[in-house]
Formats: structure tokens, sequence, C-alpha cells
């Protein structure tokens, strides 16, 4: 699976920005719509990018990453989180440019 990449930014006057808890929301609701518009027909990929992005939102580590998103956003970096699985278990990863 590809992993899910969260790109969050500030709001300018131009372009509104969004934490990566939005981000995440919002990749979840369409995650979902798609997993409603298949039915009962399983895309295990679709359903393993649902797992994630809902262990993230409930996740503490969600939390921090934000928190730590938020101070390089500030400083003027680039952020984007990835999530994705290793050996079963949702892995999260800041990344900073």
């Amino acid at each position: 699976m590809e992993p899910i990449k969260l790109g969050p930014r500030y709001s300018t006057k131009e372009i509104p920005g969004k934490c990566i808890k939005c981000l995440a929301e919002q990749e979840l609701n369409n995650c979902l719509l798609e997993l409603l518009k298949q039915g009962e027909v399983g895309n295990q990929e679709l359903e393993y990018k649902f797992e994630a992005l809902v262990s993230f939102l409930k996740s503490p580590e969600s939390k921090r990453l934000r928190d730590e998103s938020e101070k390089y956003l500030a400083e003027g970096k680039q952020v984007t989180v990835d999530i994705h699985f290793e050996a079963g278990k949702p892995v999260y990863e800041l990344k900073i440019k």
C-alpha cells in the first residue's frame, strides 16, 4: 500500500490552509464515500487506508505530530506526515523540508 501523505499548511490571503487533523478527517471522509460507493465489494487497499486514518485520528501521536508540524510551519518549513503500515501496525512519520 502506498503511504498516505498529509501536507499541512498555513492559511494565506489567497489559499486556505489545513492542519494535519483536518487533512486526515478529509481523507477519511473521502475514503468512507468510496467504500460506500463500492457496497459489499471490498477493496483491501481502501480498507487499509480507512483503518490507518481512523487509527491516526484516535492516536495520542496525532496531537504530538500536529503540534510539531505547526512549529515547523511557523519556521517556514514544508512538512508532511506519512502514514503507512509496517508489520500490520500503522506507522506515522513526520518529514521536514
